[in-house]
């Protein structure tokens, strides 16, 4: 059975989010797959001929360079007339939420309910969005994606929806999230001050529902020595409302046992996470919870909240914890530090865990998505 299919990527920028890297890999993979016939690119109403140029700073499409919006609005019935025809010829797939009209009857990626369940967290403009946009995608979709189970249960009982109506698709860590000696990581960590082995990390966008003012109370009260010996990085985006975790962290900063590293370049990143000795993510709501799968598939230790998707995607693998009760997060975080005989456990079943995580996977079962509608 032949397939087309048009994949929106207004999700691709150069510094790639979770959604991001979401549509990136399946940009990359979906058109190898046998039976794909045609792959096309959309974006904000425009076709994107390269959507690898969309990485690239100061990269622009052709409709979306502003000398030529005279011509973008003159060849309006032109371009409207293509995607009409190219849109019922193809099946429509829009990883980030939304459907347009002209996708009716294809699919949609639903990656988590944050803007329902915790809408303090998100700027206005993006409540407004869902508010006028989400429920009208839903009707249109012709089936719907999530990135696990647990968020499958949640959005079908959210929507009153048939379960048949919506699949669990798992992400993926990259392959370049490996296990890496000390002497291949040593120089890059040297350019943030840092040695392997001799920090913990949490990547994370800085954000109340992350609960990183939690990990760092918990990790205030630790004994002097230990948060002296791994200090915590923090990198990732500043998020929304995180001013005060901004101060917390400035407080800890003086003191120097955890440091905000901000956002790290890609290529380092997997460095960064390879020569953690822990990584923590206590967020209490995720639809996936892809950093932790990026931590374990590095060899890494991991640490998450017991809640939301986590303890079903990192399988048994992570320490589980309550953000909330920070002494008994404290006392978890020593024994993740200390206890070598949970430590090597946790990496070799991390590691198995995440290696039952793959891109290739992503892409086949989405592809496979598609093949119910077509």
């Amino acid at each position: 059975m032949s397939l087309r299919v048009i994949l929106s990527v207004e999700a691709l920028e150069p510094r790639l989010s979770g959604i991001g890297r979401y549509s990136w890999e399946l940009a990359q993979r979906v058109p190898l797959i046998d039976g794909v016939d045609n792959v096309r690119y959309y974006r904000n109403g425009q076709w994107i001929a390269e959507p690898s140029l969309l990485l690239t700073e100061g990269q622009h499409p052709l409709w979306g360079n502003k000398p030529l919006r005279w011509l973008r609005k003159r060849n309006k019935w032109a371009v409207n007339l293509r995607q009409s025809f190219v849109m019922r010829s193809h099946l429509f797939h829009g990883p980030n939420y939304f459907l347009p009209p002209a996708g009716a009857g294809g699919v949609i990626t639903v990656h988590d309910l944050s803007v329902f369940r915790y809408p303090e967290t998100h700027p206005a403009e993006r409540l407004a969005q869902f508010e006028r946009h989400f429920r009208l995608s839903i009707k249109r979709a012709g089936h719907i994606i999530t990135d696990s189970e647990t968020t499958r249960i949640e959005l079908a009982e959210f929507l009153g929806f048939d379960l048949k109506r919506i699949t669990a698709v798992p992400l993926a860590a990259s392959p370049i999230f490996r296990p890496r000696p000390a002497e291949a990581v040593a120089p890059a960590l040297a350019r943030y001050d840092l040695t392997p082995q001799g920090y913990a990390l949490c990547v994370s966008t800085v954000e109340p529902r992350k609960r990183i003012t939690e990990l760092l109370h918990a990790w205030e009260k630790l004994p002097p020595v230990v948060r002296k010996r791994w200090p915590l990085m923090v990198t990732g985006g500043t998020g929304w409302l995180s001013d005060a975790v901004r101060d917390l962290m400035d407080k800890g900063a003086r003191q120097g046992w955890v440091r905000y590293l901000g956002f790290v370049p890609e290529e380092d990143l997997p460095l960064l996470y390879a020569g953690a000795a822990l990584f923590v993510y206590p967020s209490i709501y995720e639809g996936f919870g892809l950093p932790p799968v990026e931590a374990m598939a590095s060899g890494v230790p991991v640490v998450v909240s017991d809640a939301s998707c986590l303890p079903e995607v990192t399988g048994g693998a992570a320490m589980l914890v309550q953000p909330e009760d920070v002494d008994g997060f404290s006392e978890r975080l020593e024994q993740a530090l200390l206890d070598e005989h949970w430590r090597r456990d946790a990496v070799a079943k991390g590691l198995a865990v995440a290696g039952g995580y793959s891109w290739d996977r992503c892409a086949h079962e989405t592809v496979n998505v598609y093949r119910q509608l077509d």
